[in-house]
């Protein structure tokens, strides 16, 4: 019995390397789990048994990305920033701590953003990124007093497109962060 359950664990890891080395070639919602049975060495027919429905497959794709990723989590974002008390270093953390998640999920936050409409669990994923992102950036102003469409707009500078835009700011990484963070640290002054 112990061999045959290991034997399943093993053929479900396969399927699910196999899957996430698709999406990351090809995109999510375009693989087909024939396309992923050919890749992982097996049936179309074992990939449906281990994995009836894409959203099934994407659940257990998303948490071995979660861990690769390891995105920010609300629970740790005081954490991120402790010992930081001005304003301006607060808000360079905050943007030194989300590019540096962007920079390692890139590959597989555009894959997830470009289906997240068809694909209800790449929502989820993403809403759960974006709650960690949200979390820091209130963490990061929580000494400033500031309206919430203030707010939103500093979270919506730190969200995962607008970082893909700022790539194409042609600086290095140093430079460019700080750029982003002189950007928020506008945004705020301009509120009072």
């Amino acid at each position: 019995m112990k061999d045959r359950a290991k034997s399943q664990a093993e053929t479900r890891e396969r399927i699910v390397i196999a899957t996430m080395q698709l999406h990351d070639e090809q995109g999510v919602a375009a693989t087909s789990f024939v396309d992923i049975a050919k890749r992982a060495g097996i049936g179309a027919a074992t990939v449906y048994r281990h994995f009836p429905t894409l959203g099934s497959l994407v659940l257990a794709c998303g948490a071995h990305v979660w861990k690769e990723m390891n995105p920010p989590v609300p629970e740790q974002a005081s954490a991120v920033l402790k010992g930081v008390e001005r304003g301006k270093d607060r808000l360079q953390r905050l943007v030194d701590e989300v590019d540096d998640f962007y920079r390692r999920g890139a590959l597989r936050l555009t894959a997830a953003h470009a289906d997240r409409h068809i694909i209800p669990e790449l929502d989820q994923f993403l809403r759960a990124v974006e709650a960690g992102v949200s979390a820091l950036v209130r963490e990061a102003v929580k000494d400033e007093t500031l309206p919430d469409a203030v707010l939103q707009l500093v979270a919506a500078l730190m969200d995962f497109p607008v970082w893909s835009s700022m790539q194409a700011i042609a600086v290095d990484d140093e430079e460019r962060r700080r750029l982003i963070a002189g950007l928020l640290g506008c945004a705020i002054r301009m509120a009072r």
